[in-house]
């Protein structure tokens, strides 16, 4: 009986109504389908289509091997029952990954298809967890924790949660779930299982590598790489909710100019529309676009505009879309979807036609005035309730597919674009998918609270979403819910926050503040509330020095950032990494989990506690690392108290690089 045939470049196996395919898919990579009871489909739901490579593949009777690179995969048929068993091993012969066993009499299976009335199946993959083995990426999840061994996470999408599965392992491979389903993820000591809610196959991919370097790297050629950051992205964004209207705006962008204070981009917030999803300004407040993104541009500053998904059911597109089917379906009771500013339904970004339909909408309505970064708020999508099982898209129900929707969310806006002609596109965004990164996507880490605690969350955030392939990220400075610029204790967390925003990917000041104004049209209709004022000089004189200070270090990182951005469009780099992505070899590395490197250069070691004046820094062997505060040197592989005045930071600069920074921090 023959078990397994080779078709061209693929390793086929066939067993129990199951069908496993295992192929090259990139360097030093594989990619495993498997199904039951039928062929293997062809989706494509982030992975790109793979360069053809030369792999090895030898067949036996009850045994398989694939070799493609640094990567090969060993599938076993035991003796008893003919249990398909698939294990993973480096170059070097060393066990990367392995399929739980059947167990002998557990009789156990690695691969569960649990079936579901209509054909699909709630699926589950069991491999063996080696319990030293240290695991990072996964995306954003608010917690202050790394290495994630151990964890419980959920793959679906929240404010402030965006699931992209993909992981780097401490021992020498990275492993992407290729699966848009809801789902759950354990990586316990014992074992790692992953759980899709709903789906028509197994899908997943791996690679080895010699650093975590390399196999982000490879991740980015299997998923996608971000586009060029233009020049505006470098510098500093000025943002709050809400700049209610035009000459609001503009008298806030004169202001920085006449104070000589550099900003490169402008932000609009949501509810300037008349509703939700009529995708226009509202004339009463914004009367002449044009004319404001015209003297915006004069003054060197980009204009952003928030982009909701949502479609109000009072909106002048609601029942024109719903006609058309262009709108996110409910499986049950009243179809409200979100209740926020008035009951909405989403739009269904899965839809090619609808995706259509709101680019044409915001290209006339903003595109064609020169608005060229858009706010892709609410993106995970928002729902009232996450009950996930309640919602169908054009691509399927969202228990099967649902986690795709801000990666189409950004296709929306990024094909639209690049189809006007315009180059290196940058949209914000609330969350992200597995391959949101080739859209242009910058994700934000959602509506934070203004809190010490939501702070030091986020440098784990930021982290994880790196090594997720994920470059593009950033905060809200300050936290977004709450804080009073005249209390003391917010100005001490805003100041902190702004200086570590000044090393993050994309430093935009954002936030609701206290206390809010309540806000009428001419006709006397309520509209969205403002917060209280979010510039630079809002929170007092000693607040404000030190925040021009660190504009001016932006501004002076602006070459050196540009440089790390490179690297992320062309190699998938994350432009703030762990320690140890830059220091594999340094073991200590690899626990930490509040500082990080800014690019390849520069270590920070933000200040999470209130009032506090110093800290630990644990600088990684290998170098001798400055301190750009004083000039002085210390060397590596040592943990030192370190100094920080509410005015600095601990900033380090390997082997003395980026000097210009030397007594200016």
């Amino acid at each position: 009986m023959t078990y397994f045939k080779r078709e061209n470049e693929k390793l086929i196996c066939k067993q129990n109504g199951e069908t496993i395919q295992i192929e090259p898919w990139g360097e030093n990579s594989l990619r495993v389908r498997s199904r039951k009871m039928g062929p293997i489909l062809q989706t494509d739901f982030a992975l790109l289509p793979p360069k053809n490579r030369q792999v090895q593949i030898d067949i036996k009777d009850k045994v398989a091997w694939i070799r493609n690179g640094k990567i090969r995969a060993e599938v076993n048929l035991d003796n008893w029952g003919n249990h398909v068993n698939i294990r993973f091993y480096n170059q070097k012969g060393e066990l990367l990954l392995k399929e739980i066993d059947r167990g002998g009499a557990l009789d156990r299976n690695a691969r569960k298809f649990k079936p579901i009335i209509g054909g699909d199946y709630q699926l589950s993959i069991l491999f063996e967890s080696n319990p030293i083995e240290k695991i990072y990426g996964m995306g954003q999840y608010q917690m202050n924790r790394m290495n994630l061994k151990g964890c419980s996470l959920e793959l679906a999408h929240r404010n402030s949660q965006a699931s992209i599965p993909f992981y780097v392992s401490s021992l020498g491979y990275g492993f992407f779930w290729h699966n848009p389903a809801i789902g759950k993820v354990h990586f316990g000591l014992n074992e790692t299982e992953w759980l899709s809610e709903s789906s028509k196959q197994l899908d997943y991919w791996i690679t080895s590598g010699d650093s975590p370097a390399e196999i982000v790297k490879e991740y980015g050629e299997a998923t996608g790489k971000v586009p060029m950051m233009p020049e505006y992205g470098l510098g500093f964004w000025q943002c709050k909710l809400r700049y209610s209207t035009q000459e609001e705006l503009l008298s806030v962008a004169r202001e920085y100019k006449a104070r000589k204070l550099p900003i490169d981009v402008i932000v609009i917030d949501f509810f300037h529309w008349p509703q939700m999803g009529d995708f226009r300004f509202n004339e009463e407040f914004f009367p002449d676009p044009k004319a404001m993104t015209e003297e915006l541009k004069e003054l060197g500053i980009e204009l952003m505009v928030s982009i909701w998904p949502q479609i109000a059911l009072e909106s002048e597109n609601y029942e024109e879309m719903k006609q058309k089917g262009l709108l996110v379906s409910s499986e049950h009771g009243v179809d409200v979807q979100m209740q926020f500013g008035g009951d909405s339904v989403f739009f269904d970004a899965t839809n090619p036609d609808s995706r259509d339909y709101v680019w044409n909408k915001c290209k006339d309505n903003y595109y064609q005035y020169g608005i060229k970064i858009f706010w892709l708020d609410e993106a995970e999508p928002e729902y009232k309730t996450y009950d996930f099982s309640n919602y169908r898209y054009y691509e399927g129900t969202n228990l099967q597919i649902g986690n795709m929707y801000p990666q189409k969310f950004s296709q929306t806006f990024y094909e639209g674009q690049t189809k006007a002609g315009q180059e290196n596109v940058v949209n914000l965004v609330r969350c992200a998918w597995a391959g949101s990164q080739r859209y242009g996507a910058l994700v934000w880490s959602g509506d934070i609270h203004s809190s010490y605690s939501d702070f030091r969350k986020q440098i784990c955030a930021g982290l994880h979403m790196g090594i997720a392939g994920i470059p593009w990220w950033t905060t809200d400075i300050g936290g977004f819910g709450g804080g009073d610029p005249k209390d003391p204790d917010f100005r001490d967390l805003l100041v902190r926050w702004f200086q570590y925003g000044t090393f993050c990917p994309v430093m935009r000041l954002h936030g609701d503040r206290f206390p809010q104004k309540e806000l009428y049209s001419s006709t006397g209709r309520k509209e969205m509330h403002t917060g209280a004022a979010n510039e630079v000089w809002s929170f007092g004189e000693e607040v404000y020095e030190v925040l021009t200070k660190f504009m001016t270090i932006r501004e002076m990182l602006r070459d050196y950032t540009r440089g790390v951005m490179k690297e992320a469009h062309e190699k998938g780099s994350p432009v703030i990494r762990t320690l140890f992505y830059e220091f594999p070899e340094d073991k200590f590395t690899w626990d930490i989990d509040d500082q990080y490197m800014y690019g390849e250069d520069i270590l920070v070691a933000p200040i999470v506690e209130l009032n506090s004046t110093k800290r630990n820094v644990y600088l990684p062997i290998g170098a001798t690392w400055i301190n750009a505060h004083d000039g002085k040197a210390y060397q590596g592989g040592k943990k030192y108290i370190v100094n920080a005045p509410i005015n600095t930071l601990p900033i380090f600069l390997r082997e003395g690089k980026q000097g210009f920074l030397i007594g200016e921090i």
